[in-house]
């Protein structure tokens, strides 16, 4: 489709300053909203949908990937996310990280990375985040889209939303941007980076699916009688491919057993070549990967054991996106950084997932051994932070890092800690007068700790204590 410029003037509704302004109510806007708003500051929570949870939810991704170290020995991330897993566990929703293990039917068979995730129930999910947002006094503002940034003497006082009633202005004192596309930092003139360096292409895009009527013990049985398969039915997969009649580029089929008899999450569709930050490619993705659903569910009750009788449950509200901006802090967290489990002064989060990078172009990637990240590392606040940038923070995976070490730290759980940091920042900031950059450091870390925050054993002498 062709564009044509056009300039318009118009008047649209602004509210009054809030503290805090939280763009995106997924994992990273949870933590944000509940974190600040605990500390009684006038938190507002904006999303495009009419729940939370991002891709929690709407994205039907799932498990929550490890929120332990990579032995499975410490729980690195705790707080605002430990609360939430442990409010839907207490109902049957969910399974906290520390009953789970790696090769498990929970964590899709697979060893490597895979330790202590948390399968839980999407609608569960919908429920503790609001009941927590509301318990913490967050205003919430759904079926609200950003649209654009306010930006006023050189720095960001809130953003443009699209909603039902038209065009509205939101101020705040400090916004947090956790829309996953950076796209408040990246509307106020935040440099931005996208892709990897070589080429500037981005992981591919997945709609997640639930099956339901599936044959567990027959599964669990071939995959027991199949060691070879370095995913479950790849070999089943790889023969299809052959012959070309596997309607998805992928080396074999991911399921994750569900807390629900019968019922498992398939991530196997896969949607290359797409730019998650354009309306046009996400229209493109979301007609492709449905066709995908249809063909692999017609694949699936023909081909592989346990599914002969398989129905589809659901497919996820909206397409999956893994990659899109990373916004350019005043710290670029690296892969080296990752590896050698670098010690941050300003760290305000723990984390342990393995990079995890798929594919831009064909049907490998996935969870990569061969980087050999450290057993714990951490993220520096400065990682929060747009450069020359102020009145605005980032969380989630528009976070400052490289292609690499984002590859690492786009899964849920740290998105989570990472929200709950610049929430927490956000509060601070907006009581004290000052920016989020001239917040001091142990400041924050000791409000973390006092929240039930992990930042790893103090040395002698740190500020983190």
């Amino acid at each position: 489709m062709t564009y044509h410029t056009l300039t318009y003037t118009r008047e649209i509704p602004l509210s009054e300053q809030e503290d805090v302004l939280v763009a995106g109510g997924g994992p990273a806007g949870i933590a944000a909203a509940v974190a600040a708003a605990r500390l009684g500051a006038r938190t507002r929570l904006v999303d495009q949908h009419g729940f939370l949870g991002g891709n929690l939810t709407a994205g039907l991704v799932g498990p929550c990937m490890t929120s332990f170290s990579l032995d499975g020995k410490e729980q690195l991330i705790r707080g605002v996310f430990d609360e939430f897993v442990r409010r839907m566990a207490e109902t049957g929703e969910a399974l906290h990280p520390s009953q789970t293990h790696a090769g498990d039917e929970y964590a899709g068979f697979i060893e490597y990375g895979h330790d202590k995730v948390t399968p839980f129930e999407p609608e569960a999910a919908k429920t503790v985040a609001l009941a927590m947002c509301a318990e913490a006094g967050v205003e919430l503002s759904l079926h609200s889209f950003v649209t654009d940034t306010l930006v006023e003497n050189g720095q960001v006082s809130g953003i443009v939303v699209a909603t039902k009633s038209g065009l509205r202005g939101l101020r705040a004192k400090v916004t947090v941007d956790c829309t996953g596309d950076g796209d408040v930092a990246a509307r106020a003139g935040a440099e931005v980076e996208f892709g990897r360096a070589s080429d500037g292409l981005v992981q591919p895009m997945t709609l997640f699916f639930r099956v339901q009527g599936i044959d567990d013990e027959t599964v669990h049985a071939y995959v027991r009688d199949h060691p070879e398969d370095v995913r479950p039915f790849a070999g089943i997969v790889a023969c299809a491919r052959e012959a070309g009649r596997f309607p998805s580029p992928r080396r074999g089929v991911g399921l994750y057993k569900t807390l629900r008899p019968g019922v498992w999450r398939i991530n196997t569709t896969r949607i290359l070549g797409r730019d998650g930050t354009d309306v046009d490619d996400l229209t493109s993705a979301e007609v492709e990967g449905r066709a995908q659903v249809t063909a692999l569910m017609e694949f699936f009750r023909t081909e592989l054991p346990g599914f002969a009788d398989a129905s589809l449950l659901d497919t996820a509200t909206t397409i999956g996106v893994r990659e899109t901006r990373r916004v350019v802090g005043d710290y670029v967290l690296t892969i080296d950084d990752l590896r050698t489990g670098r010690h941050f002064d300003d760290v305000i989060a723990l984390c342990a997932y393995p990079v995890d990078i798929h594919d831009p172009t064909g049907s490998g990637g996935g969870v990569a051994p061969e980087y050999g990240t450290a057993n714990a590392y951490e993220i520096p606040y400065r990682s929060l932070l747009p450069r020359g940038l102020d009145g605005v923070m980032v969380a989630g995976r528009c976070v400052s890092a490289s292609h690499e070490a984002l590859g690492a730290i786009r899964v849920m759980p740290p998105a989570f800690a990472m929200g709950e940091a610049a929430g927490t920042a956000a509060a601070l900031a907006a009581r004290s007068g000052r920016s989020a950059r001239d917040l001091p450091t142990p400041e924050l870390q000791h409000q973390l700790l006092a929240q039930g925050a992990y930042l790893g054993e103090p040395a002698p002498g740190s500020p983190v204590s």
